[in-house]
């Protein structure tokens, strides 16, 4: 009979039984609804201008 050669197994994730609602979720920050970090005015103006649906020009 022969035994198979022993491979290191990955250590297994550590169970957390903390609080999920005391961490913040993606989608708590600006940055988790897609804004993009704020520039200038400029910036801003041309951004609207440019995601402006067609029926609002």
């Amino acid at each position: 009979m022969s035994t198979a050669p022993e491979q290191p197994r990955e250590p297994r994730p550590a169970l957390v039984f903390d609080d999920p609602l005391d961490q913040p979720a993606s989608d708590d920050t600006d940055r988790g609804w897609g804004e993009r970090p704020s520039g200038d005015s400029a910036a801003d103006l041309r951004r609207f201008l440019d995601e402006k649906p067609p029926h609002h020009i």
